[in-house]
């Protein structure tokens, strides 16, 4: 099956040449960087790379996986999602996709370790934040969820159906939770995690940053409970299973 990457990125000059260079080796039949208002090299460096490149100035990790989504090629039947500072590792990727290769799911989660604290890949506010969100999105949907990461897979008719259009912090778990309302079949597959190569996180560098997308990613998942939207998946209010 053809495989798309997509990678939302924000002034990842540094990170973004090995990070690309890494999924070339997989051998995906596409690479889209969404450049999301970058003030430094990023797009040029993704570009000389061979990356397809496009612009979405307007801030919102949302609005930049939407922008790179509007770019992938007809041919492509499952896009990748992963984040472009290099603490997702592309030597995973097979891993990731194997059970939609097997026909045994139709959206794979990458869940990210957090066993090794000398070498943690994640500050403490943000690892304790995304337990809190998985916790909800649990509890509310009666559903298995143990990380809302951004390394994940899903086919491209799957990913049409979802109807996605968070335009930022919250894109990740109203993926999650429009899947979940549309009944896909779900995987989560623990994967090792790494410390971004370069620079500081837009939302996990600071407790505020944190403090801000954990709320708008709390609101998501709650707003699709109690006050779906009408392009919501099932359009009316599920009860608990």
């Amino acid at each position: 099956m053809r495989v798309a990457v997509l990678l939302p990125a924000r002034n990842e000059e540094e990170a973004i040449g090995p990070t690309l260079a890494e999924i070339a080796a997989q051998r995906p039949a596409q690479i889209i960087v969404a450049d999301n208002g970058s003030t430094d090299r990023t797009a040029e460096r993704a570009a000389a790379l061979g990356a397809t490149v496009v612009h979405e100035p307007r801030p919102g990790y949302g609005r930049a996986c939407l922008a790179a989504m509007r770019a992938l090629d007809p041919s492509i039947e499952i896009v990748v999602f992963m984040d472009a500072d290099g603490s997702d590792d592309p030597a995973f990727l097979p891993r990731l996709l194997e059970p939609i290769l097997q026909q045994e799911a139709d959206f794979v989660i990458g869940v990210r370790s957090f066993a090794h604290a000398a070498s943690r890949s994640l500050p403490v506010h943000q690892e304790w934040g995304n337990r809190l969100c998985s916790a909800s999105l649990r509890l509310l949907y009666r559903v298995p969820c143990s990380d809302l990461g951004p390394f994940r897979a899903i086919r491209r008719d799957a990913l049409d159906r979802l109807g996605m259009c968070h335009p930022d912090f919250g894109w990740t778990a109203e993926m999650q939770v429009r899947a979940a309302l549309a009944g896909l079949r779900v995987r989560e597959i623990p994967l090792p995690h790494r410390p971004r190569r370069a620079g500081k996180s837009k939302i996990s560098g600071t407790l505020r940053g944190t403090v801000l997308a954990g709320s708008k990613i709390l609101w998501t998942i709650a707003r699709y409970r109690f006050f779906p939207p009408a392009d919501a998946p099932g359009k009316q209010r599920q009860p608990l299973p």
